[in-house]
C-alpha cells in the first residue's frame, strides 16, 4: 500500500471512530442496553468487515435501526434473549450470502435509493437533536449558546478547511479543534462523558445462557428474521451508495457472509447486532478512507478508547461531533433528488418522497418494501398499457392481428379487448412475433381466447411464439397452432 493512501486510511478510521462512539452508545441506550454493548459490537462488526467484507470503505457497527427492532425483545426477556437472536440473525444473514441472494438489491429502483439515502439523512439529523436536550427539556439560556455556538464552529471548519488543505480530514480537525477549544478554556458544554462512561475491558466470550428449546426459538426467531432483514438491506443498499460515491464495485454476497459472521462473534462476545452505517460511511469516504484498513483502524481504535483513552475521549464535546454528523446528513441527502422533480415521472417522485417519509416514520424495511411495491404496480400499470394491436384483412378474406407488448396479470383484460370474435371472419391469425408470454396469467388469456372464437364457431391460429412461449404453453398443455 502506498505510503499516501496508508495515512489516508489510518486518519480516516480515526475520524470515523469519533462518529462511532456517540451513535452506538445512544443506540445501546436506546435498546435499554449496556454502552459497553454496543461498543463492543461496534469494534467486532467494524473489523471484521471491513477485514473479509465485500467492500472496502464502507464502515458497519451497532446501526440505530437495529436497535429499534430489538428493543421490545430487551424490555420482554431480557439481554440474554438479545445474544441469542443476534447469533441467529447473525446465521440468517450468512445464509443468505452463502445462496448467492445478494444480487436482489438489483431490484431496489433508483426512486427507493434515493428516498432511502434521504430519509436516512432525515434521520440522522433529527438524532442529533436530542443532544440539544437535558433530560427531557430542550436546553436554554447559557448551555444552549455554547452548545450552538460550538456546533456551529465545527460545521464552519469541516467546510471551510477542505478549501485551504485537504492533507487531513476536516472532520477530524474540527472534532479536535474544538475539543481542545473546551478543554483549554473550559467552557461550560457537555461532553461525550456526560454521555456515558466507556471504561471497560476486553470483550470475553459468553454464550446466552438461556434454555435451548422450541419455545426460545419462538420467542427470538421473528426477531432474528427482522434483524436480518433491516441488516441487509441496509448494508447492500448502503453498499450500492458506497459503489457509487468511489466508482467502484463491491461484492454484496461476500459482503452478507461477513456481516453475518461479524453479527455471530458480537453476539457470542456480549456485543450488540450491526449492520453497514450510512452516516459513518460518508464520514469515512469523505475523510479518504478507501481500503480496509480505514474500517479496521477504526474498529480497533473503539477498542482502544474502551481500555486504555476512555479518560481523554469522555472529554470530547458533543457539539462538535453533532457538528460534524449535521454536515454528513447534508451530505447524504440527495439533493439532486429535489432538482429532478419537474424533470422525471409524477410516479417516481411519489416513490421518492413516500420511501423518504416512511423511512423517518416508521423503519427501513418496511420503507424499501412499500417503495418497491409501488414501483412495480407502476412499472406494471405502464407495461399493461403499452399493448396494442395491428389489424389487416388478408385477401382470402381472413384477418391477422399482430400484437405488440407483453402479456401477463395486467395486460390480460386489454390483450382481449383487441379482438371481436363475433364480428371476425372465421380465420383469425393471431402473430405474436412481437409478443411476450410472462406468467401463467399470459397463458390463461390465449387460452380464453381460443374458446371465445370456437363457441363463434370460428378458428384462431398461432404463429411466431417464441420458445420460450411455446414451453410455458406445452407445460399448460395449450396448443398454438
Amino acid at each position: 500500500m502506498k505510503p499516501i493512501r496508508l495515512r489516508a486510511d489510518v486518519l480516516a478510521g480515526l475520524t470515523t471512530s469519533f462518529a462511532l462512539l456517540p451513535e452506538c452508545i445512544a443506540f445501546a441506550l436506546v435498546a435499554h442496553l449496556n454502552p459497553l454493548m454496543g461498543l463492543y459490537g461496534a469494534f467486532i462488526i467494524c473489523t471484521l468487515t471491513a477485514l473479509f467484507g465485500g467492500r472496502p470503505g464502507m464502515v458497519s457497527g451497532a446501526a440505530g435501526s437495529m436497535a429499534v427492532v430489538i428493543v421490545a425483545l430487551v424490555v420482554q426477556h431480557g439481554v440474554q434473549y438479545l445474544l441469542a437472536t443476534v447469533l441467529l440473525g447473525g446465521l440468517i444473514m450468512m445464509a443468505f450470502g452463502l445462496l448467492r441472494l445478494g444480487k436482489l438489491v438489483r431490484m431496489v429502483p433508483h426512486p427507493v435509493m434515493l428516498g432511502f439515502v434521504n430519509g436516512l439523512a432525515i434521520i440522522i439529523a433529527l438524532a442529533q437533536l436530542e443532544h440539544f436536550k437535558s433530560g427531557e427539556a430542550w436546553l436554554s439560556g447559557t448551555p444552549l449558546y455554547w452548545m450552538t455556538g460550538l456546533v456551529a464552529l465545527t460545521m464552519a471548519i469541516v467546510y471551510v478547511l477542505p478549501r485551504l488543505t485537504k492533507a487531513v480530514p476536516p472532520a477530524l480537525v474540527a472534532i479536535l479543534g474544538v475539543g481542545l477549544l473546551v478543554y483549554l478554556f473550559g467552557l461550560p458544554t457537555r461532553t461525550l462523558g456526560d454521555m456515558a462512561h466507556i471504561a471497560g475491558g476486553l470483550p470475553t466470550l459468553a454464550l446466552p445462557d438461556i434454555p435451548l428449546t422450541f419455545e426460545t426459538l419462538r420467542i427470538i426467531a421473528p426477531y432474528a428474521i427482522l434483524m436480518a432483514l433491516v441488516g441487509l438491506l441496509e448494508t447492500l443498499l448502503t453498499l450500492n451508495l458506497t459503489d457509487e460515491i468511489t466508482e467502484t464495485r463491491g461484492y454484496p454476497d461476500r459482503e452478507c457472509v461477513a456481516l453475518g459472521a461479524a453479527n455471530m462473534v458480537s453476539g457470542a462476545f456480549g456485543g450488540m447486532g450491526g449492520c453497514a452505517m450510512i452516516g459513518q460511511t460518508v464520514i469515512n469516504l469523505s475523510s479518504g478512507g478507501r481500503g480496509r484498513l480505514s474500517g479496521v483502524v477504526a474498529g480497533v481504535l473503539i477498542l482502544l478508547f474502551i481500555l486504555f483513552l476512555s479518560p481523554l475521549i469522555e472529554r470530547i464535546p458533543l457539539a462538535a461531533l453533532v457538528g460534524v454528523m449535521f454536515v454528513v446528513s447534508q451530505q447524504t441527502f440527495a439533493w439532486a433528488s429535489l432538482r429532478v422533480i419537474n424533470k422525471v415521472p409524477l410516479n417516481d417522485v411519489l416513490v421518492i418522497i413516500a420511501v423518504t417519509t416512511i423511512t423517518v416514520f416508521t423503519d427501513l424495511a418496511t420503507a424499501v418494501l412499500c417503495g418497491i411495491i409501488i414501483a412495480a404496480l407502476n412499472f406494471a400499470w405502464q407495461q399493461a398499457r403499452e399493448l396494442y394491436a395491428d389489424e389487416h384483412l388478408e385477401a382470402d378474406g381472413s384477418k391477422l392481428y399482430r400484437l405488440h407488448g407483453t402479456l401477463f396479470f395486467a395486460s390480460t383484460t386489454p390483450f382481449l379487448h383487441q379482438f371481436d370474435p363475433a364480428n371476425d371472419p372465421q380465420k383469425v391469425t393471431l402473430d405474436c412475433r412481437h409478443l411476450s408470454f410472462v406468467d401463467y396469467s399470459a397463458i390463461a388469456a390465449l387460452k380464453t381466447l381460443r374458446e371465445r372464437y370456437a363457441k363463434a364457431g370460428k378458428h384462431l391460429q398461432v404463429f411466431h411464439l417464441s420458445e420460450r412461449c411455446k414451453k410455458l404453453l406445452k407445460r399448460a398443455d395449450i396448443h398454438h397452432d
